[in-house]
């Protein structure tokens, strides 16, 4: 993945030391599953209830958003209009799939999937935030042309 670093699992990010390096821009990151062959779906999300809101999928759903074949599952930014800097992001990001009830629902189908601790993330900086906006929808447009259809925790 050119241009990409990091590639931290989500349980090395959740030590505030390892995410040090991340930068504190705006920028674009990706969560790769790194199981072998579609897994079986945790019945409850490891998410966090925010605002209330119960983060479990039905897994009939789940298993219908799987994209055989693609290490990656999610795609994401920051930027444009959000005041947070990929650092902030991605620890929101790894906070939330261990059950902090905290205001990131994006990619929220990825906290249902077994070992989600072994997820990596990696990450790339943009000039600003408009930047990071058009390089996520490249991104995700080339996944599509690519798969057929948004990464699986983009879909949903």
């Amino acid at each position: 993945m050119a241009g990409f670093e990091g590639f931290r699992s989500v349980r090395e990010l959740l030590d505030p030391r390892q995410r040090r390096e991340i930068p504190e821009l705006p920028g674009v990151y990706i969560v790769i599953y790194v199981g072998d062959g579609p897994p079986e779906f945790l019945a409850t999300s490891t998410g966090g209830w925010f605002k209330g809101r119960d983060p479990t999928f039905e897994i009939g759903d789940l298993d219908a958003r799987w994209v055989n074949r693609a290490g990656v599952v999610y795609i994401g930014m920051t930027g444009e209009g959000r005041r947070a800097g990929l650092r902030t992001r991605i620890r929101a990001l790894v906070r939330y799939g261990t059950g902090h009830r905290i205001g990131h629902a994006g990619g929220r189908a990825l906290w249902q999937l077994p070992e989600s601790g072994d997820l990596l993330v990696c990450w790339r900086s943009t000039e600003d935030g408009a930047e990071a906006a058009s390089e996520e929808r490249r991104l995700l447009k080339v996944f599509r042309e690519q798969h057929g259809r948004l990464p699986f925790a983009n879909a949903i």
